[in-house]
């Protein structure tokens, strides 16, 4: 795997992980939030990890159905298609 692809992935968790904590710091202060459509962006983008690791340690949005299952859903999406490209290209 190419250090580009890894440096990506590493900063679009750590991308995940700080925005549900900035989200949650201005859900505590009354401030304007980022939209869910921004967190789930970024967990689309290949941060799901960071943001559900995020989710748990901030306690944000755990409540949230569609974060609940739609995280682990992007995550298995986003490993399925690793795995269905891993076997396409490599396996011959």
């Amino acid at each position: 795997m190419s250090l580009s692809i890894i440096l990506y992935v590493a900063g679009i968790n750590l991308a995940g992980y700080i925005s549900m904590g900035l989200d949650k710091r201005k859900a505590k202060k009354g401030q304007y939030r980022i939209p869910e459509r921004v967190l789930f962006g970024i967990a689309l983008l290949g941060g799901s990890i960071g943001s559900m690791l995020g989710m748990q340690k901030f306690r944000h949005k755990t409540k949230h159905k569609s974060f609940v299952y739609g995280m682990p859903a992007i995550l298995a999406f986003h490993l399925i298609t690793i795995a269905a490209c891993w076997f396409y290209f490599c396996g011959k």
